[in-house]
């Protein structure tokens, strides 16, 4: 008997298969290459519980996931700080809330401290979609007095940002905790911007 469209099988959603696959390889990436980054493309593989095939039909080398993983997570920071009202806040708050998110950041991917992971740049570079908005906040928090404006704005941003490098370094190197770094980090931070206040105000 022929089918005919009335009785043939619907297609199988291959779309809908793939998108799952390919989650389910970057969620594992983000778990296998976190506690280990030498780990293995069949590690990966059996962590999603896909083959080894199909992983490389996604992506078709190691450099590939490892990209795809950190656009994964710029897309993530992304959308956390969208979501945050960076603009709106108290400056203060606001940059505490942008410190906070990228520690909750590099908790969820732990291969970002990786400095093998850091060589690979993604099309997505959050090194590329931060700092305008961390500049446009302290330019805010300079205006309403919040932050002194004695130092310029730019120069500041690239500032927090090497703070940020140097806590995630001491965490990879055991000589922190994440949680003690983050800490140190954030009143290090507001200090430099000469937030007024107590730093654990905005802890």
């Amino acid at each position: 008997m022929v089918d005919t469209p009335d009785t043939a099988m619907p297609p199988r959603p291959r779309r809908s298969d793939a998108r799952r696959s390919i989650d389910a390889i970057l969620n594992a990436a983000r778990i296998v290459f976190g506690e280990r980054f030498d780990a293995s493309m069949e590690e990966i593989a059996t962590g999603a519980d896909v083959t080894r095939q199909t992983v490389y039909a996604h992506f078709p080398s190691r450099d590939a996931l490892v990209a795809a993983l950190i656009e994964a997570a710029a897309a993530e920071y992304i959308a956390a700080l969208d979501a945050a009202g960076l603009d709106t806040a108290p400056p203060a708050e606001a940059l505490a809330q942008f410190h906070h998110i990228g520690w909750r950041l590099i908790r969820r991917y732990p291969l970002l401290l990786n400095h093998g992971a850091i060589r690979i740049r993604p099309d997505n570079d959050p090194h590329e979609l931060v700092p305008p908005r961390l500049e446009r906040l302290i330019r805010r928090g300079q205006r309403t007095g919040d932050f002194d404006p004695s130092l310029d704005a730019a120069w500041l941003v690239a500032a927090v940002i090497g703070l940020q490098h140097a806590a995630a370094g001491e965490v990879t190197a055991g000589r922190l905790t994440a949680g003690r770094a983050a800490a140190l980090c954030l009143e290090s931070t507001l200090r430099l911007c000469g937030t007024r206040g107590e730093p654990s105000a905005y802890g």
